[in-house]
């Protein structure tokens, strides 16, 4: 895995923000230069230094260096597929209870944002299976994996449909994560490849999709605990005494519907009405987690 701190070194992701907060990611390279808006900025003058300083382009631009955290790497690199925005990839990282040493299966990969959030969360004692059907998507999200995390043991990319069913060698599993359009087609695959007690999360854009999703977990007779979450997020200005909500803010990207697998036996406990939870949730005397 590349380093997270110490000098920059050749072949890292590199973020410089300009005095407008515009952000430009760059990879480093001995002898390379990137052409910016404030100018050009040559290569040699990054590396071995520190992150944290300012350089100045070709046009004297004063530019902040750093490296990407994962979020900021994830809306600035090279997309084949719409990515999942950070505010729901950690939302699923607790939504599927993603622990160190988990078997994770991924479908499909995409441009690799979900991918790399899960293979930090699952280290390298974990496991993930990222299945991915669109050979452009596939490369595209390979290159992303491994310029930002680098070569790792722990990930497994396949060319592999999930309608199809969930490979024999992918197996055993603790978590089944689908970005796919019609993931109530893969419930039933879910059912066989994991144990009671394991964990299928759904992230799906639309409405019809969370409906059919939540119904066939349902009327499957294998899940319980059938959740369906929205996160909404909204950024604060605040300079001196001015302190207000921005202006715009990140509001709906996708639903997240999760569910748990157990016996055939169990029963689906009845989801709490509105102002039951709104209740609960201002009872002081309500236990709580």
């Amino acid at each position: 895995m590349p380093a997270r701190s110490g000098a920059l070194r050749e072949g890292e992701p590199v973020l410089l923000l300009d005095r407008r907060r515009r952000r430009y990611l760059i990879v480093l390279r001995p002898g390379g230069a990137s052409d910016l808006r404030g100018g050009k900025v040559l290569h040699d003058d990054l590396l071995g230094q520190e992150e944290g300083r300012v350089v100045r382009s070709s046009r004297g631009e004063r530019l902040l260096v750093v490296r990407p955290t994962l979020a900021e790497f994830v809306l600035e690199m090279p997309r084949g597929a719409q990515v999942i925005y950070p505010k729901d990839l950690g939302a699923i990282l607790i939504a599927a209870d993603i622990f160190p040493g988990a078997r994770v299966l991924e479908a499909g990969t995409g441009s690799g944002a979900l991918t790399m959030a899960v293979l930090r969360a699952v280290g390298p004692s974990g496991r993930v299976v990222s299945y991915e059907v669109r050979e452009e998507f596939a490369r595209i999200a390979e290159r992303n994996i491994r310029r930002f995390l680098g070569d790792t043991d722990a990930l497994v990319l396949r060319r592999h449909d999930i309608y199809d069913g969930v490979r024999p060698e992918d197996v055993p599993l603790d978590r089944v994560l689908l970005d796919v359009p019609e993931p109530w087609r893969v419930v039933p695959h879910a059912a066989a490849a994991l144990p009671p007690g394991g964990i299928v999360l759904a992230y799906l854009p639309t409405v019809p999709q969370a409906v059919q999703t939540v119904e066939t977990l349902r009327t499957s007779g294998a899940f319980a605990l059938i959740e369906t979450t929205e996160v909404l997020m909204r950024p604060w200005n605040v300079e001196g005494r001015s302190v207000r909500p921005a202006h715009r803010m990140v509001a709906h990207t996708g639903f997240l519907v999760s569910a748990r697998r157990v016996q055939p036996q169990a029963v689906e406990l009845p989801a709490p009405a509105a102002e039951d939870a709104a209740e609960t949730e201002g009872d002081p005397d309500a236990p709580t987690a």
